[in-house]
């Protein structure tokens, strides 16, 4: 059960969006609470590949899909250090890392819309917009988030979900500004694709190198040039006509 409690806690957190050395040191601190002193792990955002050392066999479990999910995160985090803090049992944390996984501690789609929405009118005024233009770019910023998610659960390819995305942006800024709701397209446009542009996975991603994990660094790099040049096609489609 050691095994299988240091390989779900690594997982759940691969999926959260959390950074590999995070991942690898939590998976670590569970395996010591258990007197498994010589284990070792490869972490990559698709798979990690974790042994226990003798007499136990190498383990390798796939991470199928990531999202950005800090609240799950922080309860891995909190189960690892309370069985370190000998507060759990290892039957406990086992059972409380699959309640976790059985969560749902996102918030509720609406909330996120309406935060994408403010979070693009908002955008719009720090890049010096004008405030005739928020209520084009909160509705652009909210119906682009709605249209990224609901294609990213049907298609499961953020690449193409980014893209349209980002494609109805620019449309409605365009017709924002084509019957007088609007004055700067281009400051619409920006403020409103924020809310999709891969911030974390940036983030992680020069966190990662600058740790070492290469692999790991390079992948969410990848990811992230990916994510920006889907966004980035998107509004150029529209302007280009």
């Amino acid at each position: 059960m050691a095994i299988d409690c240091c390989l779900l806690a690594g997982r759940l957190m691969m999926e959260a969006g959390a950074e590999t050395y995070r991942v690898e040191d939590t998976m670590e601190r569970i395996a010591v609470t258990q007197k498994l002193s010589a284990t070792h792990s490869f972490v990559t955002p698709t798979g990690i590949i974790f042994t226990p050392g003798s007499p136990y066999h190498t383990k390798l479990i796939r991470i199928k899909s990531r999202s950005t999910d800090l609240e799950k995160v922080a309860l891995v985090n909190d189960v690892s250090r309370k069985l370190s803090a000998d507060e759990y049992t290892l039957e406990e944390a086992y059972a409380k890392l699959q309640e976790i996984e059985q969560a749902n501690v996102m918030f509720p789609l609406w909330l996120q819309i309406i935060a994408a929405a403010v979070a693009s009118g908002c955008f719009l005024i720090l890049y010096e917009g004008v405030w005739s233009d928020v209520p084009a770019a909160v509705f652009a910023g909210g119906v682009g988030f709605i249209i990224a998610t609901k294609i990213q659960e049907l298609t499961k390819v953020s690449f193409f979900a980014e893209f349209v995305a980002a494609l109805f942006i620019g449309l409605i800024g365009f017709g924002a500004i084509s019957v007088g709701l609007g004055t700067e397209l281009d400051k619409i446009i920006i403020g409103s694709v924020m809310p999709l542009v891969p911030g974390l996975l940036i983030t992680n991603a020069v966190r990662d190198l600058m740790a070492g994990h290469f692999v790991s660094g390079l992948s969410k790099g990848a990811e992230a040039f990916l994510t920006a040049f889907a966004i980035g096609a998107g509004v150029a489609l529209v302007l280009s006509f």
